[in-house]
C-alpha cells in the first residue's frame, strides 16, 4: 500500500506516552476491600474497647427492638422476603466486626482544646490504639481526622498527628496496616501541597517508606469542589479516599439548618463532581454524615430514625456511593441492614449471570467483561462486608 509519510515514529511515541500517563492515574476499580462506612469517634473518649463497646450497644439496640424478620422489615424499610436473613447477618456482623473503617476525631467532633490538654488526648490514643492492636481489635481501616488548616489550626493539626504517630512508633514498633488521615475544610489545593509535604518530610525523618502515609481529603467547601482535580493533584499517590462533607458544604452554599441534609440536589452536584473527577483513578468515594439519631430508647423513636437513616443510605447506594458515614452508635444497625439489603437484592441472578458469563454460555445479557468485572466487584464487596458467606461464592471469585 502506497502512504504519503515516510513515518509516524514520532506521533507513535507520544500515544504510547499519553497512555502510560493515563495508566498511572487511572488505576482501575480499588483493589482493597471497600468499607461500607467510616465511623467518627471523638479524640477524648476513644478507647481501646470502643469498637466492640459500639458493637455490644448496637447489638442491644438491635435485639431488643427487632425480634425477627417482621420487624426488621418494619424497622428499615426493607424488602420482606430479605428481612429475616439481613436481621440475622446483621447481628452476626455486629457481634464480630461492628466497625469497618474508625476515624479518631480531634476536629469537629473533638473541639478546640489548649495545647496540654489535647497532647494529653494524643498519648491516650496512642495507648488505645496499640492495646487494641495487640488485641487484634482495631478496625480492618482505621486513621485520625486533624485540625482544618483553613481553621488557622494548621500548627496543632501537624502537632497532633506528629506526636501520635511518634508515640505510635515508640510503643509498637510499627504503623498497623490499614490507616488513613483525613484533611478536612479544604480551601485551596496548596493547603493539601502543603500537609503532603509536611507527610514526607515526617517519613523521612521518623525512617518510614516515602509514601506510606496515606490521605483523605474531605470535600466540604465550594472551593473544593470547584477545584477538586487540583486538589487530586496536590496529593497525588498519598490520596486514598475522598468524603463529602455535607453540613459544612450546604451551610457555605447558603443553605438555612432545615435544608442541609444528605439527599438536597447541592449535595448531588458534589457528589456528581466526586465522581467525574475520581472514576477510575482508586480513590475510595464515601457519602457524608447524617445526624439523625432515635429521640430515646423507644421502639417507636428508634424505628423512626433507622428508617429515616435507611433511607439515606439507600440514597448513596443508589448514587454510586458505596461508603458512608456515621456517628452515633444506632446508625451501626441502620447502615448494615439498608447495605445488606441492597445487596442481596438480585444476588441470585447476579450469580448466575457471572456463572453463565464465565462458562461461555451468555445469551447477550452481559455487555462485556465491564459487565463481568463489575459483578465480581459486587460479589467480593458483599463477602467482604458480611452481606453474604464466602464459601457460597468462593467457586466464582477466588
Amino acid at each position: 500500500m502506497k502512504l504519503t509519510l515516510s513515518s509516524v515514529d514520532d506521533l507513535s511515541a507520544r500515544v504510547e506516552e499519553a497512555r502510560a500517563e493515563h495508566d498511572r492515574r487511572y488505576r482501575g476499580r480499588p483493589d482493597q476491600r471497600r468499607p461500607v462506612h467510616t465511623l467518627y469517634v471523638p479524640a477524648d473518649r476513644f478507647t481501646a474497647t470502643t469498637p466492640a463497646d459500639l458493637g455490644k450497644e448496637a447489638l442491644r439496640l438491635l435485639e431488643t427492638h427487632v425480634a425477627d424478620g417482621a420487624s426488621a422489615a418494619g424497622a428499615f424499610g426493607i424488602d420482606a422476603t430479605l428481612a429475616e436473613t439481613v436481621r440475622e447477618r446483621v447481628a452476626a456482623k455486629l457481634a464480630r466486626e461492628p466497625v469497618e473503617d474508625l476515624r479518631i476525631d480531634f476536629e469537629d467532633g473533638y473541639g478546640v482544646r489548649d495545647d496540654a490538654e489535647e497532647d494529653g488526648h494524643v498519648a491516650a490514643a496512642v495507648e488505645a490504639v496499640a492495646q487494641a492492636y495487640e488485641a487484634r481489635s482495631l478496625p480492618y481501616y482505621w486513621g485520625l481526622r486533624v485540625k482544618s488548616f483553613a481553621d488557622g489550626g494548621h500548627r496543632r493539626a501537624m502537632r497532633t498527628l506528629d506526636g501520635f504517630l511518634t508515640g505510635l512508633a515508640e510503643r509498637l514498633g510499627r504503623l498497623p496496616g490499614g490507616f488513613l488521615v483525613t484533611f478536612p475544610k479544604i480551601v485551596t489545593p496548596e493547603h493539601v501541597r502543603i500537609f503532603t509535604d509536611f507527610l514526607t518530610r515526617f517519613e523521612a525523618e521518623i525512617g518510614l517508606p516515602e509514601g506510606l502515609l496515606r490521605l483523605e481529603v474531605q470535600i466540604e467547601t465550594p472551593q473544593s469542589v470547584a477545584r477538586l482535580p487540583e486538589i487530586v493533584a496536590a496529593a497525588g499517590d498519598r490520596l486514598g479516599a475522598a468524603q463529602l462533607g455535607v453540613y459544612d458544604y450546604t451551610a457555605a452554599c447558603g443553605l438555612p439548618p432545615s435544608e442541609q441534609r444528605l439527599d438536597h440536589p447541592v449535595c448531588d452536584h458534589a457528589r456528581h463532581v466526586m465522581q467525574v473527577t475520581l472514576a477510575g483513578t482508586g480513590v475510595r468515594l464515601s457519602d457524608g454524615a447524617t445526624k439523625i439519631a432515635p429521640a430515646g430508647d423507644g421502639t417507636k423513636d428508634v424505628y423512626k430514625a433507622w428508617r429515616l437513616h435507611a433511607g439515606l443510605v439507600r440514597y448513596s447506594l443508589l448514587n454510586g456511593f458505596q461508603q458512608g458515614c456515621d456517628l452515633h452508635v444506632a446508625q451501626l444497625p441502620s447502615r448494615y441492614a439498608a447495605v445488606y439489603a441492597s445487596l442481596l437484592n438480585g444476588l441470585d441472578d447476579a450469580v448466575e449471570r457471572l456463572r453463565a458469563d464465565r462458562a461461555g454460555e451468555t445469551d447477550g445479557a452481559f455487555d462485556g467483561p465491564g459487565t463481568s468485572a463489575a459483578v465480581t466487584a459486587r460479589l467480593r464487596h458483599a463477602v467482604d462486608c458480611g452481606a453474604i458467606d464466602r464459601e457460597d461464592v468462593s467457586d466464582l471469585i477466588g
